[in-house]
């Protein structure tokens, strides 16, 4: 039998300098620790003690040259966690506070949210501490093409496919996947998030934000309520967060503000039109990382080193970097009469505001449920490319659209509370876990 504390103690001894893989760790245990203590098969496995561990971590050194003709070094990671269920899968990051406790906390996230696509994809993740921001187009292209002679040794089709993430968008996996061809001499699925002409997937772009959608709308629905009318809050500006702003205004929300490092925009028109969206879009490919030039352009609030949270909303989304909802923020998203929390980056809320919103009976959706669509989608191209085919992108959004309504049932059967209220939190972590659990049992250790 398994004791949480105690556990817990020797996951920390094992994992010194990590706390956002702790704080993983710790979420998924608290929820299916009763689970595996009341499996006989579960515990015979071992299955905590083996899940918990990656299965293999890879660091290597990246070396390029920047502009000024002068060597350039990063660290480079993959963290392969666990492939019960099918080829490691799961996204890069570029980014400054890149680390490897980062991934492996991403990479954890991973495993159970693959899982909750019913797709065959296991968990895995990686990136490196380069800071794409102010960097040159020819500096970026110079980088990934140095990052992937080393990342390919340890990648393929039927074994691990990374996907974009923070840092990483459509031109960094073409740069990538062009040296990957080269090297190679292949041209395989071995990365999503591909261009359209050259094996990518319609929708994928807008994939997580528009699984995002789709799954707040069953949790409207549930509660006997609909987006029509509503005013919404949504952290960052990058490809989930345009996404999410795009599909939300389709089905009758107003967005009302978006947010970025240096502050927040309050759009009371709505970021509801193909102009906004776009130049939403540009803010990123700018490698600026500001959200100020919205108010310029488009004649709005700007309230500079500010979070978010503060204005008063229906619906707040987390759509930027992990902990970046804390419990003070939780508390004043209520008692401004917030009526659904809704985390769609990894992690976006720390445990006191998850908790801040369960006491106050706020439907709260948790990140490995809630953006599961864009590795759905990214698992549809996968399959995709293994036919050879392309679907047309009505096809691909009723896959999506499908997969989030199931991701959505499998939270309500296994959180479902004796007052009807939804932990969405341990619905996610136990129906994603058994998936894996029963497959690892299957295969013996």
């Amino acid at each position: 039998m398994y004791n949480l504390d105690q556990f817990m103690a020797e996951v920390e001894r094992r994992n010194p300098g990590q706390p956002e893989f702790i704080q993983a760790s710790r979420e998924v245990i608290e929820s299916v620790i009763d689970v595996v203590n009341n499996n006989p098969k579960y515990l015979e496995n071992k299955i905590l003690d083996r899940i918990i561990e990656p299965d293999r971590v890879y660091e290597f050194k990246v070396e390029w040259e920047d502009d000024n003709h002068e060597i350039q070094v990063n660290r480079g990671y993959r963290v392969q966690f666990n492939n019960a269920i099918g080829p490691y899968k799961g996204g890069l990051r570029f980014a400054k506070n890149v680390t490897l406790g980062t991934l492996k906390f991403l990479g954890f996230e991973q495993i159970f949210k693959n899982s909750l696509t019913t797709l065959p994809m296991g968990g895995g993740k990686g990136g490196s501490d380069f800071d794409p921001i102010g960097k040159s187009d020819r500096e970026i292209l110079r980088f990934c093409r140095a990052f992937m002679t080393e990342l390919q040794k340890y990648i393929g089709p039927d074994t691990d496919v990374p996907a974009g993430d923070l840092g990483v968008g459509g031109r960094e996996i073409g740069y990538m996947y062009g040296q990957w061809r080269k090297i190679r001499n292949e041209n395989t699925g071995v990365l999503t998030g591909k261009g359209q002409t050259w094996g990518g997937s319609l929708i994928r772009p807008e994939a997580t934000g528009f699984g995002a959608m789709y799954f707040t709308n069953e949790v409207l629905k549930l509660n006997g309520d609909s987006f029509e009318g509503k005013r919404v809050s949504i952290s960052g500006f990058g490809n989930v967060a345009w996404g999410s702003a795009m599909k939300a205004s389709q089905l009758g929300a107003k967005v009302i503000a978006i947010s970025g490092p240096d502050g927040y925009i309050v759009d009371e028109d709505g970021v509801g039109t193909p102009e906004k969206w776009d130049f939403m879009l540009q803010l990123r490919a700018s490698n600026k990382n500001i959200v100020a030039p919205y108010a310029e352009k488009f004649g709005c609030k700007f309230v500079p080193g500010k979070k978010i949270w503060e204005v008063p909303v229906d619906i707040a989304f987390t759509c930027a970097l992990q902990n970046e909802l804390n419990g003070e923020d939780a508390k004043l998203l209520i008692k401004n009469g917030v009526k659904y929390a809704i985390e769609v980056s990894n992690m976006g809320c720390t445990p006191e505001a998850i908790a801040e919103f369960h006491k106050a009976r706020i439907p709260f959706g948790p990140g490995k449920a809630v953006n599961a669509g864009g590795v759905a989608t990214s698992g549809l191209e996968m399959t995709q490319n293994a036919q050879h085919i392309k679907w047309d992108a009505a096809e691909v959004d009723r896959n999506l659209h499908a997969i989030m309504k199931n991701i959505f049932e499998a939270c309500v059967r296994e959180g479902k509370e004796k007052d009807g209220y939804v932990n969405y939190v341990k619905g996610a972590n136990i129906a994603g876990f058994k998936k894996v659990a029963d497959a690892m049992c299957d295969q013996g250790f």
